[in-house]
């Protein structure tokens, strides 16, 4: 009898270590989680990876695919998310060495040492291998112009002529035009002007948003000796660069949501958002300075997510 109130002591004990060790599971899954999140996370650059993923969305979207399949829309989205986070993971695997030189970049996990460049590599390459397949499931054309993007950003762009010419930023923007086209082509099933041209305006903002970044950090790419336009050929020259992309950038914009007949509200706002753009753009050529110059990087890229979510809601509506 004496034994009862023993085993029933015992088995409180077992039951609280029982929780106190899946509790301290738990914080361990968090913590690797919490770990996860701060050292992989940053290797796919979510914010530059999720607006290039939104322009092959609203692309998609531009060709009015109705009626709707949610599953064909997942599968891009995936397809999307995928590549392009493969893509910067690669890159930040090339460029850890110019990483560690550049106080903008030196606390990204390769340099800061938080990541192993093979981890790195491997993630990349299973993230393209997923969004491929994914791409190789919605057709033969969407997957031939997913690779065509995916070897221009990596092969091309990052690993040919980043290191060898200021002009590496056109092939960077051949390779950011892609998706927009790709989003396109798969509604519609072949290639049209108009998707040609939805891809060009992207071709067009990325320069011009990558020399005010250069800009920015003029001193940091000369001592990674990453050859720059604004060290290559001065900040005057570089100030006419982005004024020129940016008004082709406009002009472009303007003509393929004319060519797509959109209602005048949109014309309207894309006008203002336009009209935005280049006043900063005006305003960082006028004063040359460098607050002016960060508002401008800014601005561009506001104006980009406007414009493709202009182009996305117009489309559902």
């Amino acid at each position: 009898m004496g034994l009862g109130p023993k085993m029933d002591k015992m088995k409180t004990t077992i039951r609280i270590l029982e929780a106190i060790d899946h509790m301290s599971s738990r914080e361990i899954m968090g913590a690797s989680a919490l770990q996860g999140k701060n050292h992989y996370w940053p290797l796919i650059k979510s914010r530059q990876t999720f607006l290039l993923a939104l322009t092959g969305i609203a692309g998609y979207l531009s060709g009015r695919p109705f009626p709707f399949h949610w599953e064909q829309f997942a599968c891009l989205l995936g397809s999307l998310l995928f590549s392009i986070g493969g893509c910067t993971s690669l890159n930040m695997v090339a460029d850890q060495d110019i990483d560690q030189v550049m106080q903008r970049t030196r606390h990204r996990p390769l340099p800061a040492g938080e990541v192993r460049p093979e981890v790195a590599s491997a993630l990349g390459a299973g993230l393209i291998a997923v969004g491929l397949l994914c791409a190789l499931a919605l057709s033969w054309l969407y997957f031939t112009l997913a690779l065509a993007g995916i070897c221009l950003d990596v092969l091309v762009y990052t690993l040919w002529l980043k290191r060898r010419s200021a002009w590496s930023i056109l092939w960077g923007g051949l390779a950011g035009g892609i998706p927009i086209l790709a989003g396109r082509s798969l509604a519609l099933g072949r290639m049209d002007a108009a998707g040609l041209l939805l891809g060009l305006s992207i071709v067009c903002w990325i320069p011009s948003h990558n020399l005010t970044l250069g800009m920015l950090h003029a001193d940091e790419f000369r001592r990674a000796g990453v050859p720059i336009f604004p060290n290559v050929y001065g900040p005057p020259a570089t100030f006419v660069a982005i004024a020129v992309s940016t008004v082709f950038t406009l002009g472009v914009v303007t003509s393929v949501f004319v060519r797509l007949g959109l209602p005048a509200w949109v014309q309207g706002l894309l006008g203002l958002a336009g009209a935005g753009l280049l006043g900063w753009a005006v305003c960082a050529w006028t004063r040359a300075s460098r607050r002016a110059v960060l508002n401008l990087y800014k601005v561009s890229s506001v104006y980009l997510l406007v414009v493709m979510l202009l182009l996305a809601f117009q489309a559902l509506s």
